[in-house]
């Protein structure tokens, strides 16, 4: 017979093991040392998370008391595996990781990616005493941008936005340069398109301002032989008067893989499968090209930011949930809604690591500075629904507009503003990237389940 105190005792046993695998030196804090961003972690308190500046993803312990946070650009995930002596937790930025950890401890047994958890991007997320069956944790958010808060100018809003992004642009310069003696060479994932076309100008203008020499510069376009960014980011570049920035890195596109690209996305959705198999074909050219090259930035966030998705490609949404919710694109529908998921998260939150995955993957450190909260928290502010009437041409038209008008205000240089198209619409032709990767999320999610059978 059980002892009904025994019982309860056992199942109330707190976490007495956690293994942290993530990388401290990704941590790139420009206000506070890592000692501290834990201690005020481990402490609860939102504003001074909120108040860390740069990138991290930090799990702090205290006796029965574990919190973890991260920034967006820094995929975490958990799983907490039960032991005869107690509870543990493993923490990594990638499910094989801990799949891997829970292999060596002789816990693997009790390992499947739907049973590992995200830690959401903007959230304390705190677990505390844990049984069987383990309680929720529960979600403290520290990053709550007030919306629509800016007057509805478009060049005040242009100067503020980019102006956000010029200051983080400068901060990751200056730290590049403490790190490397002043001498290691930046790049940039190019396509000519709005976004990646406002970090290199940004870049570019920020290197000059801070003194440090261009020729270190170089933005990176991937050619598949037929896509239309090729062209484009020489157009770019043309209307600029800095073509000798551009460097193709030449690519085929019989080597996407779908297996390979799913192991290294451990995702599924098609857009994000699409985007990740062409930057491994981006982050592999260069690192062929150059075994020493180590930072590359990027704009992902962008459309995020500024709400330029195709609302039609989605049933589930309309130009009202686009506008009216908050950070519907960095989050998904949120911590808490029925749609969001334990294992992914949701929006940007979940999909970055279509970013990040390939250039960890080959060795670089990337960065993309629109993802960055002082960024989002102009983007947040923007009345949307005063400068569209809610309507949705005029939501698409928005996003150049800004930019354009910004990156005159803080940079002096005339950008163009090209029509959207996804990077892996733009490396190869739309119907040769579905020959070679197919297009359905249900066929990629059945082949990822089977990496895992």
């Amino acid at each position: 017979m059980v002892n009904p105190e025994k019982h309860r005792q056992s199942v109330r046993r707190p976490i007495d093991r956690v293994v942290d695998l993530l990388d401290p030196d990704l941590n790139q804090l420009h206000n506070v040392d890592v000692g501290e961003a834990r201690r005020r972690v481990l402490a609860g308190d939102p504003a001074a998370v909120r108040a860390i500046d740069g990138s991290f993803a930090l799990v702090t312990v205290d006796g029965i008391t574990v919190r973890m946070a991260r920034s967006m650009d820094r995929p975490m995930r958990y799983f907490l595996a039960k032991r005869h002596e107690g509870p543990a937790l493993f923490v990594a930025d990638r499910i094989d990781a801990l799949q891997r950890a829970l292999a060596d401890a002789g816990l693997d047994r009790q390992f499947h990616p739907s049973y590992t958890r995200m830690v959401p991007a903007h959230y304390i997320v705190e677990l505390a005493l844990v049984g069987c069956p383990d309680p929720d944790p529960s979600y403290t958010r520290f990053f709550t941008p007030a919306r629509g808060t800016l007057p509805p100018d478009l060049d005040e809003i242009g100067r503020r936005y980019i102006g956000a992004l010029a200051n983080e642009v400068s901060k990751w310069l200056v730290a590049i340069d403490r790190q490397s003696n002043g001498a290691a060479p930046i790049g940039v994932s190019f396509s000519g398109g709005i976004d990646s076309g406002s970090v290199f100008l940004v870049t570019y203008s920020m290197m000059l301002r801070l003194g440090m020499s261009p020729a270190r510069l170089k933005a990176f376009v991937l050619n598949l032989g037929d896509g239309p960014d090729v062209e484009q980011a020489h157009a770019f570049l043309n209307a600029t008067a800095l073509s000798m920035f551009l460097e193709e890195i030449a690519g085929c596109a019989d080597d996407l893989d779908v297996e390979r690209t799913l192991r290294v996305l451990e995702d599924y959705k098609s857009l994000d499968v699409e985007c990740a198999a062409m930057g491994l074909l981006l982050c592999k050219g260069i690192r062929e090209r150059y075994p020493d090259w180590r930072y590359l930035a990027d704009g992902d966030g962008g459309d995020e930011n500024l709400k330029d998705y195709p609302i039609e490609d989605n049933p589930e949404l309309t130009i009202r949930s686009v506008v009216d919710n908050l950070m519907l694109y960095q989050e998904g529908w949120g911590v808490g809604r029925i749609k969001h998921s334990l294992t992914y998260s949701g929006g940007l939150s979940r999909s970055y690591v279509r970013t990040y995955a390939p250039a960890a993957t080959y060795g670089f450190a990337g960065f993309s500075p629109y993802t960055r909260p002082d960024v989002i928290e102009i983007a947040e502010a923007i009345p949307f629904g005063g400068l569209t009437a809610y309507d949705v041409p005029a939501l698409y038209a928005l996003k150049g507009e800004i930019v354009r008008r910004g990156v005159k205000a803080i940079t002096g240089f005339d950008m163009p503003a090209f029509p959207k198209r996804r990077f892996q619409h733009g490396a190869a032709r739309v119907d040769v990237l579905h020959e070679r990767l197919g297009r359905s999320e249900r066929d990629y999610r059945r082949a990822f389940e089977r990496l895992y059978a």
